[in-house]
């Protein structure tokens, strides 16, 4: 995947399943959670479009407490993203283009509220609020590290010190 950060000897991604079609295991689910759990920033996906050109895009999304998801929109062009939890839970947040929460809510697995489906050109956000939580997420394709995210300039970036402060604000307006 072309969705990799400079952080030196770690993967943002799995590698793709192979086949045309591919039986989901529990043990790539566990994988990718040891593989979160080494990873510098908590999360790593296990993606199941072959291709950045493929027209829709699944992942699983697994991550750990403290990973940080700078707030942001899909809209050039707008993506719809979808977001269903698997296992653990995530807190929500809901941006105006200021940075003003407008909505939260929990979505934990199992639960009466465990997905979202969030239309392109709305800012979010979410912190996660169980180790090894699993997240799958469906967007359009095609992926351009270009213009996948246009990131929010009042949250601060990822692997910063104000970023752990931020998240841990977002946190506290999660309960945690």
């Amino acid at each position: 995947m072309s969705d990799q950060l400079n952080r030196p000897g770690f993967p943002v991604a799995m590698d793709v399943p192979q086949g045309d079609v591919v039986k989901v295991t529990q043990g790539m689910v566990d994988e990718a959670k040891a593989m979160s759990q080494a990873s510098p920033r908590g999360r790593i996906i296990l993606p199941f479009h072959t291709s950045d050109d493929n027209s829709l895009h699944r992942m699983f999304n697994v991550m750990q407490i403290g990973t940080y998801i700078r707030a942001h929109w899909h809209r050039i062009p707008p993506k719809d993203e979808a977001l269903i939890v698997m296992e653990g839970a995530i807190f929500v947040v809901i941006f105006d283009d200021q940075g003003v929460i407008t909505q939260t809510f929990h979505l934990r697995a199992g639960s009466e509220t465990f997905g979202v489906d969030i239309k392109g050109g709305v800012c979010h956000t979410f912190v996660v609020l169980e180790d090894d939580t699993v997240v799958f997420e469906a967007k359009p394709g095609p992926y351009n590290p270009m213009t996948d995210k246009d990131f929010a300039t009042w949250a601060p970036e990822e692997g910063t010190s104000e970023a752990v402060t931020y998240l841990e604000d977002l946190a506290r307006h999660a309960g945690g």
